[in-house]
Parts: structure tokens; sequence; C-alpha cells
């Protein structure tokens, strides 16, 4: 154990330590963390549904009818109506044929490109995708390249001539940037060159485009130009799980060939009733995109006015670059000190000297809060130069 000691105390030293927090409550603006009550920019609940009463009533209704867990995978005796119905209108939500469930996106990216690459073939991924996109491609045991970050004339160079089948995968909205894919463009190179698009959306689902039905659906975009779409239930939606969206040929494969669906215990049905309830309210209300939409210009007007340059961003996830991982540090201690709850991002889940903390917004924050955040971002600057 003395070498895991070495590696964590060298950890420590690079400002890289991760720690976890307890947080008591519901997810919100405000939460109980290590018992003190905090300001919250940090969650992924961009929609502000996460503690809304009626999820919460369709979850206690679920589990009345269907008890607490699912007993079994999906493919056992596990895939309840309840499962079935959120497909069903996962389906009808994306324009789509089909739609799969799976316990977690990370899951739903193994099962995806694991299911529809081998050895042979060739996987084509965005620099900053995330991490599961990446994992996917190494356990599909599949050539993999990386293109330069929303760069369709690099990918283009890179797909011709490529062996197998191919298939290019990119984050819709990027998880630690909060930049849009050009997906337009990358339609256009995979279309010509005959490899298949997919899309992972986790970000975009339910805040991006009409409805909120995601960063595809905004480009103009459907099944016949990306074949596979994944996104998560976890963040806009309110809820946990996933799903991946697209034909009837692709869903069948999946159920068929996707290890992470075969082998895993199907999530509790009456978690699929809530979601269905939070898909309903998520393309019902359109006034929280909206709140959602003016409270990041607040936020990014007022960084303006402070001097602080945030990344170029209109998606909720609103970074603000410091360079090194110890300044990121330090500013997030700072936050913290002030009650305010701001994530430091350090490598590697960014590159070295891209070290940031990650600022995001929800439907739920009011523009008071916004404002405190800025104040207290400006004290923190202000001391920095003194």
């Amino acid at each position: 154990m003395q070498t895991l000691n070495d590696q964590l105390a060298q950890r420590r030293a690079a400002g890289l330590y991760r720690s976890r927090r307890v947080t008591d409550g519901p997810q919100g603006p405000e939460l109980v963390v290590d018992g003190r009550r905090m300001l919250a920019f940090c969650s992924n609940d961009y929609l502000g549904l996460a503690a809304d009463p009626r999820l919460a009533e369709a979850l206690t209704r679920g589990a009345a009818r269907y008890g607490t867990g699912s007993g079994a995978a999906h493919l056992i005796s596990g895939h309840s109506q309840a499962h079935h119905a959120l497909e069903e209108e996962l389906a009808a939500f994306t324009g789509r044929q089909r739609a799969l469930l799976f316990s977690t996106g990370y899951m739903a990216n193994l099962g995806v490109i694991s299911a529809l690459l081998g050895r042979g073939d060739s996987l084509f991924e965005d620099r900053l995708n995330h991490a599961s996109l990446i994992d996917g491609g190494l356990l599909a045991r599949a050539r993999l390249r990386r293109y330069a970050h929303a760069d369709a004339d690099a990918l283009a160079g890179q797909l011709d001539g490529a062996a197998g089948r191919r298939l290019v995968a990119t984050d819709g909205v990027f998880s630690m940037d909060g930049d849009v894919a050009p997906l337009p463009e990358l339609t256009t190179v995979c279309t010509g060159q005959g490899a298949w698009l997919m899309v992972d959306d986790a970000h975009g689902i339910g805040v991006l485009g009409p409805q909120g039905r995601g960063s595809v659906a905004a480009a103009g975009l459907g099944q016949d130009e990306v074949p596979v779409l994944m996104a998560t239930l976890g963040k806009a939606l309110g809820t946990a799980g996933a799903f991946v969206a697209g034909s009837e040929e692709l869903i069948e494969t999946l159920i068929q060939l996707a290890r992470p669906y075969i082998y895993t215990t199907a999530m509790p049905p009456a978690i699929a009733e809530a979601a269905r309830a939070g898909l309903r309210i998520a393309a019902d209300e359109e006034w929280r995109r909206e709140r959602l939409s003016g409270l990041v210009q607040r936020l990014r007007h007022g960084a303006q006015r402070i001097g602080l340059e945030l990344m170029p961003s209109q998606t909720p996830i609103q970074p603000l670059l410091l360079g090194d991982s110890e300044r990121a540090t330090r500013w997030s201690g700072a936050l913290q000190r002030q009650g305010i709850l701001v994530s430091a991002i350090r490598p590697p889940t960014v590159p070295e000297g891209m070290a940031r903390l990650r600022i995001t917004v929800s439907a739920a924050h009011t523009a008071a809060q916004v404002d405190v955040l800025l104040e207290v971002l400006a004290e923190i600057a202000a001391e920095e130069t003194r």
C-alpha cells in the first residue's frame, strides 16, 4: 500500500487531489454541504427539475406500483411497463424510431461504441470528448483517432481512407467548455465519407432546441443525418439514467450486442416514472429555458463588467479559465469560504494549463444569486492583484 500512499501524496502536491462533499436535502441553488448552507453553481440540474415535487410524486406512485427495484436485467424480467413507456416517449421526443434505456450515460456510450465497432474498424473523436466516449473506443478495440476540437476539416482528412466501419463520436455540448459541436459541418463530412455520426447530448437535451429536444434538433438535423443519439436523464431532466435513440436496426443491434445493457440490472421502474414526468415538464415549460438563457446572459455581462473573461459559451456551462491547477483550487476555496460552491476543474479532466472554475447556471437560480456570485468573484480577483 505504500505505493498507493506515494501516489496520493503526489496528487496532493500537484493540486490534483479530489475530495467528496456530503450534501443534505434536495438539489437546488442552495445546498447544505458538510453541514453548512451554501449557494451552489456546480450542478447539472439545468432546468431545476431535480427537486420538482411533480417528479417526486411520480416517483412515489411508481414505487407504490412497481416497488423499489427492477429485480433483473431488461432481458430477464426487469423490463417494466414504465421502462417501455419511457422509451416510447423518448423516441417520440427526439423524433426517432426507437429508444433504449441504459443505467448511466457512461454505460450507454460504452455499450454503443463496443456494439457497433470492433477490431479493424475506425473510431474518430473530438479531442475534448467526454471520457466515456474515449473509453468506449478502448473497449471496442477499434482504431481510435482524435481530431482537433470542433474541426470538421481535420476530421475529413482523417476519415479519408480509414478502414472498416467508421463511427464519428462527438459531444453535442462539451461538458467542460460549454460550447456546441459544429453538427451541420460534421454531418456533411460524415455523409460524404459514408461514416456514422454519434452525438452525446448529455448537456444539450432539455436545454437546447425546440422544446428542449437538444443540440441535434437545434441544428435542424434528424435521424438520417445523426443516426446515433445518446442523452442522459440525470441532468436537465432531473432524474437518473440515459438512453440511446435511433433506427429500429440500431436499437435491436444494441439489445443483442451492447454488454452494459445486457448484463446490468434495469433502473428501478419508479425512476422511469419520474423521468416520464420530467420529460413532459421539460417539453411543456418553455419559461425554464427562457429564464436559464436570461441568467446566463446576466452572468456573462456581469463577468465582463468586472474584467473576468468567461470562455465562449451560450449554454448553462460557463467556465472561467484560470490556467494552473493551484490557482483554480485557490479560487474555488476562496468562493467556498464565502459560502459559494463552484468546482475547480483540473487535469486530467481538462488539458494541462487549462484549469478552470466550471460555473453552471440553473433555471432555479435567481438574478440576485447570480449577482452574489459576481460580487465575490470580483473580490477574489481584486485581492489577487494586490
